[in-house]
């Protein structure tokens, strides 16, 4: 029995022992130990292949082969913009709720925020369509869809709306074709709402002049109502498409816009 007793105590010292070279878990262990978190893919994805770097055909077949990477991309998109103290977008709602009677057409309209928190009818368009509302083509040939005649589509009359707004959407390598398409469905004297990265207009940064880019939209055939540079994370420009249009075209020199990157936080 007293033997019995003795190897009892050794096994409990031997046990002791061993537990006395545990770490003892603490607040900062799985800190410590804790796996990096996984890259958004969003980021790397707005960063290595941004839409500014594609024309609209070329983007618009990219999402039509994968269209979760435009759910990527937009993500990323929202959250860079969600450091921003004021969006465009609240802007440009604003300016639309004393004007409710003007018909709007939305190029690049994402989520159709516009659509949803103005009384005007508003045509959505952007590349990928992820609601009923969104119609999804190449902005450089908008068009609209007629649910009753089975989705027939049709082109977007021209000189048909009264507004037309880029918010944050003028990515595309060909954008000019993007604003021609808008000067062809605005009627005459008809808005055109421009709201862009400011460092995308910065010459000092690499940006595009905003005179040069001005100049360019007023050859198409508008006139420069204002230019709004108070805000330091965007740019807005305010036209209105010219009552009488010349029978001339000359030939538009317009400035190339900067990548719009955006960065990992």
């Amino acid at each position: 029995m007293k033997e019995e007793k003795s190897r009892k105590r050794k096994r409990f010292k031997h046990v002791k022992s061993q537990n006395q070279h545990k770490p003892t878990p603490s607040n900062n262990a799985t800190q410590i130990h804790k796996e990096p978190e996984p890259e958004n893919p969003s980021s790397r994805r707005s960063q290595s292949h941004p839409l500014s770097l594609t024309s609209g055909e070329e983007a618009l077949n990219y999402f039509k082969e994968d269209p979760s990477l435009f759910d990527m991309y937009h993500s990323g998109y929202q959250e860079q913009m969600s450091h921003w103290p004021e969006q465009p977008v609240n802007i440009i709602i604003n300016w639309l709720k004393d004007r409710s009677s003007l018909v709007v057409a939305d190029f690049g309209c994402g989520d159709a925020r516009l659509a949803k928190n103005v009384k005007n009818k508003v045509f959505s368009f952007d590349l990928v369509s992820k609601d009923p509302s969104v119609i999804a083509c190449d902005m450089s040939n908008v068009f609209i869809i007629d649910h009753i005649l089975v989705f027939l589509a049709d082109t977007l009359d021209a000189s048909s709306v009264d507004v037309a707004v880029f918010c944050l959407s003028l990515m595309g390598t060909n954008f000019p074709s993007y604003l021609q398409e808008a000067h062809r469905v605005l009627k005459p004297n008809g808005w055109l709402l421009i709201a862009e990265v400011k460092s995308r207009f910065d010459p000092n940064t690499g940006g595009a002049d905003p005179n040069k880019f001005s100049k360019a939209v007023t050859d198409l055939g508008f006139a420069s109502m204002l230019k709004d540079f108070s805000n330091k994370m965007f740019i807005l420009l305010y036209f209105r498409k010219k009552e009488k249009q010349s029978s001339k075209r000359k030939e538009i020199e317009w400035p190339e816009l900067k990548p719009c990157l955006y960065k990992r936080r």
